[in-house]
């Protein structure tokens, strides 16, 4: 099994996105120079760093994978978050708030930055395939299809300990969603917020959580959506032919067929302004 690239990210105040040519695309709040990105080079991979309250504005960060295993990371290092510049071998990336994640070909992961809850402790972590980073937890997939979580635990955000067949994982702030091979999805964590009520979905190929809400796409290109609302980041029924979805804090984003992407949800920092976006590199 292998994971669908990350080439869309969307963290609490910027956009992210990889190019067919290898470059990348940002926009949204720089205060810390997470949209710093433009010399980026044969990124086949985009992360970014998930705040969830405004009390972390300007502490977020981007993540790009090239193709040839080594990571650049852009923006706020409080943590060491972007000391990535020695990593080699790596496949795939993730970024949560203070933190990054590398999954490298042998299955094991890589992780620097804060670890206050144990987010980081993913050193006996193997046979990883997926990765995703919460705010304050990180999730994976094994190969075996199975689930692994380690981090904050307050609202049982961690219990994948039964989960099976995965094909996909997502974290948010204090939920996770995993995606099965049969096209369905599974989640645990917060109740309150309506994140995890995704029983019902069916035919998914792909989902992404954000702080509140969960978005998934069908295999029809339909996006499904669930959870907080008040930014207006559900609203995507009129979206089609998508084929791959990005959740920020409070904002959504959705890669079209085409390569042109969408968005819905709080612009307040320019973090929707994506419609000039094109020949984004396809999952």
């Amino acid at each position: 099994m292998r994971a669908r690239p990350s080439v869309l990210a969307a963290g609490r105040r910027h956009s992210v996105a990889a190019r067919r040519d290898g470059t990348v695309l940002a926009v949204g709040g720089s205060a810390a120079g997470e949209c710093r990105v433009q010399g980026w080079e044969r990124v086949v991979e985009v992360a970014a760093g998930n705040v969830h309250t405004a009390r972390n504005t300007g502490r977020s960060h981007t993540v790009g994978l090239r193709s040839d295993g080594t990571v650049l990371a852009a923006g706020w290092n409080g943590d060491g978050q972007c000391e990535v510049a020695g990593w080699r071998g790596v496949t795939a990336v993730a970024a949560g708030w203070r933190r990054t994640l590398g999954l490298l070909g042998n299955g094991r992961v890589l992780a620097v930055g804060r670890n206050a809850e144990g987010q980081c402790d993913v050193e006996s972590w193997r046979e990883v395939v997926v990765l995703s980073c919460g705010d304050w937890h990180s999730v994976g997939v094994r190969a075996d299809g199975s689930a692994v979580a380690v981090g904050n635990d307050r609202r049982r955000q961690c219990d994948v300990g039964g989960w099976r067949d995965l094909v996909g994982i997502a974290a948010g702030y204090c939920h996770t969603v995993g995606l099965t091979a049969d096209g369905r999805a599974v989640a645990t964590g917060e109740r309150t917020t309506g994140a995890c009520e995704v029983d019902e979905w069916e035919d998914v190929v792909a989902l992404d959580a954000g702080s509140y809400h969960t978005v998934g796409v069908t295999a029809s290109g339909r996006v499904l959506v669930t959870g907080d609302n008040s930014h207006g980041q559900c609203d995507v029924d009129d979206w089609r032919d998508v084929v791959a979805v990005a959740a920020g804090s409070t904002h959504t984003l959705g890669l079209r067929a085409d390569g042109t992407v969408v968005a819905a949800g709080n612009h307040a920092d320019g973090q929707c302004a994506v419609e000039a976006w094109s020949d984004i590199r396809l999952p």
